[in-house]
């Protein structure tokens, strides 16, 4: 299967070139076109076990994703007839970014997960009690296996490496490598300081490896929208 991300930093999208045989997984509404070769089908889970307890399972796990970790209910299955095209989008305006898995896995703040190939796995992280004063939700998303992954930003995507200690808004917060420990809290000067500041509750890791950010934050952008409202 080929790639390419195109339109860069502003409107990504993701286009693939399928083989036939090819399956791609994809958050439910991210599809732009397709070729009529590429079958759709719709399931709960990036699995698909056959089976009455692997189905009540994918169940509660898609309803957990919904909830609590702010994705879709159904995830969307495309797989190639024939060799053919697979067009998709995220949902806010900003660049895409493609991580492979060897085995190992990336961590995905909600919302941010588009599509992946391969043997891919997802599960829910809990982001900590402090996590409940965070809008940006309770729960991260970890992608782990052996495929290919890709998620998106709002706004423009960069990698910060962490050797020690990185401090990141929690507005802000794209990906993470997992084997970075983190603790959610306030930027400083306690209660008053997250009220005066400006800023929100923001994010520690620890440890070595990189963390994804983007450019925007979305609570700003339903913050300013929000008085405008009739």
């Amino acid at each position: 299967m080929r790639h390419s991300i195109k339109h860069g930093n502003a409107m990504g999208v993701l286009e693939l070139q399928m083989d036939a045989g090819d399956r791609v997984v994809a958050e439910a509404g991210a599809m732009v076109a397709k070729d009529r070769c590429v079958d759709l089908d719709i399931a709960l889970t990036i699995e698909r076990s056959p089976g009455f307890w692997p189905v009540v399972k994918a169940f509660f796990f898609a309803l957990a994703r919904k909830l609590v970790g702010g994705e879709t209910f159904i995830l969307n299955h495309f797989t190639a007839l024939a060799p053919g095209r697979l067009v998709l989008a995220p949902t806010f305006a900003g660049s895409i970014e493609r991580r492979d898995l060897a085995g190992g896995s990336v961590v995905l703040r909600a919302g941010a997960y588009l599509a992946s190939v391969g043997d891919v796995h997802m599960t829910l992280r809990w982001g900590g009690l402090r996590a409940l004063f965070a809008r940006e939700g309770l729960f991260f998303l970890e992608l782990s296996g052996t495929g290919s992954v890709w998620f998106s930003s709002y706004g423009a995507a960069e990698a910060l490496r962490c050797d020690g200690t990185l401090i990141v808004d929690n507005g802000h917060i794209l990906a993470f490598d997992p084997q970075l420990a983190f603790e959610i809290r306030t930027p400083g000067g306690g209660l008053l300081g997250l009220a005066a500041s400006g800023e929100g509750l923001v994010c520690e890791f620890t440890g070595t490896g990189t963390v994804w950010v983007q450019t925007r934050n979305v609570q700003a952008l339903v913050s300013w929208i929000s008085p405008l409202l009739p």
